[in-house]
């Protein structure tokens, strides 16, 4: 039997979290004793890497905080694009340079982050704490579909993917981080991660079909990999793409480190 009662609101897309009753309407959350705030927002079923600010009876508090009787929480989502840090005090510091970790589910949005130039890890055998590694020791946000990763008390940079669509998983990415001025198109290999430079035809004509040889001249090579690009023939089709989905239109003829469509690579991929 419950003894206290705290006034939860949870605010934005964290309502779909929550159970249909609860969403975007105040409810009331029955506890023993004093649980950190944490612990009573993750009962409900929210992520607390969802969670940037947190008001108890209008004040700022962390996740350290614990729930005393009579509560009222007003509990809202992440603002990466927004500097709210004179209120926020679950991070020291936000993010500044975005890179991510997906989880195994993510593979095709993995290729379109890399294809728009965002420094973005993936293995389809990743296991739950290699991401959770990977994501604290090197300060990425964590990408997946599956809430309770999220819920791990080391994680503090994650979003939860509410798509199953590559294309809106994208979009939703690209709104939640706000990623729009971040963009380097072309600049990453889709396969491994790894950064692309111009190569001498002469260098790589070995690798290279009679026909790709014959028909184009300018090709790019990871440095990870040894994939060989080139300006194909779905070139076209992706600079249209990325400009629909950020706004950027891309110059016809790209720096000499930019890269292009398709090719092949010399040995195994090795992510970076």
């Amino acid at each position: 039997m419950y003894h206290k009662v705290a006034q939860f609101r949870f605010y934005e897309e964290l309502n779909d979290f929550l159970r249909h009753s609860q969403k975007k309407t105040s409810f009331p959350y029955q506890f023993n004793g004093n649980p950190s705030i944490k612990d009573a927002i993750e009962a409900v079923g929210v992520p607390h890497t969802e969670v940037d600010l947190i008001l108890v009876n209008g004040i700022s508090v962390g996740f350290d905080y614990h729930l005393l009787h009579g509560d009222r929480v007003s509990v809202y989502p992440v603002f990466e694009s927004l500097n709210i840090s004179p209120v926020v005090r679950l991070r020291k510091k936000p993010l500044r340079k975005t890179t991510f970790v997906l989880d195994v589910h993510l593979g095709r949005l993995c290729r379109l982050l890399r294809m728009l130039g965002f420094d973005t890890l993936y293995r389809n055998d990743y296991k739950d704490a290699e991401i959770v590694s990977i994501s604290v020791k090197e300060k990425r946000i964590i990408l997946t579909r599956d809430r309770g990763l999220l819920k791990t008390g080391a994680v503090t940079h994650g979003y939860w993917i509410r798509s199953t669509k590559p294309e809106e998983q994208i979009r939703e990415v690209f709104n939640r981080f706000d990623l729009f001025t971040q963009t380097e198109p072309f600049h990453r290999c889709m396969l491994c991660n790894g950064t692309i430079d111009r190569v001498n035809k002469k260098t790589i004509l070995y690798r290279l079909s009679a026909g790709t040889a014959s028909y184009h001249d300018e090709f790019y090579n990871c440095l990870n990999c040894g994939q060989i690009y080139w300006k194909g023939s779905h070139f076209n089709k992706m600079k249209a793409y990325v400009h629909d989905l950020t706004g950027q239109r891309l110059p016809t003829n790209f720096p000499s480190d930019a890269f292009t469509t398709c090719g092949n690579r010399k040995r195994p991929v090795r992510e970076r």
